[in-house]
């Protein structure tokens, strides 16, 4: 077996509060802009939201086309066509990015922006394509400055932020995490283990056997 040789520190993931604080800014700010007229703030709230609750990666969002996002099942799904290695994976979600997301697509129609399967899911007000991995680095950035968070927060901590939230919820489930975030090999996840170690000591500590 081979392990990973990068380790997980502080400051690279978010807590549950800043998490929550984060996500409800961006919510007030597209629910301000929506109703008078703004575009931005609604796009910036889908990014966010799309990487605290999925945990893709910043090219994977900037890649992502309408049709990439199914919402017709009882599980929802999100298509990452081109992943890091030239991987394909899915990536499954339910609760409020579902509402979301079917709100977003209203929205976009309401705004005349296409939602053809091959159009981008979200647009660059710029170029009218899809929005470049810089443009979404500088919008997450944005929004963890109006949240408080520490300034060394990149938006890659959503992705970390998302996995330690999963593992936990599923109950260490190290195989699920693995499959979500699209890790080649078990070791990686093992990482998010790792930082969790209190929670599993909290509750091993209850067991009487």
């Amino acid at each position: 077996m081979r392990f990973s040789s990068w380790v997980l520190e502080p400051g690279k993931y978010l807590s549950q509060d800043e998490a929550n604080r984060l996500l409800a800014g961006a919510r007030h700010r597209a629910e301000f802009a929506d109703t008078h007229g703004g575009r931005v703030a609604v796009r910036e709230y889908l990014i966010i939201h799309l990487g605290l609750a999925t945990g893709l990666r910043v090219m994977e969002i900037a890649a992502l086309k309408c049709g990439d996002v199914c919402l017709d099942q009882k599980i929802c799904s999100v298509l990452v066509r081109k992943g890091k290695g030239g991987k394909k994976r899915l990536v499954f979600f339910t609760g409020p990015l579902r509402k979301h997301c079917k709100t977003y697509f209203h929205w976009k129609q309401h705004n005349g922006e296409s939602v053809e399967p091959e159009s981008p899911l979200i647009v660059s007000s710029n170029t009218g394509g899809h929005m470049t991995t810089r443009a979404i680095q500088k919008v997450f950035k944005r929004c963890a400055e109006r949240a408080r968070l520490f300034p060394t927060y990149s938006i890659h901590c959503l992705r970390h932020t998302y996995a330690c939230f999963l593992l936990k919820a599923s109950d260490w489930n190290l195989r699920l995490v693995q499959k979500q975030l699209g890790h080649s090999r078990i070791s990686t996840t093992q990482v998010y283990a790792d930082v969790m170690m209190p929670d599993i000591q909290k509750a091993l500590g209850r067991m009487y056997l």
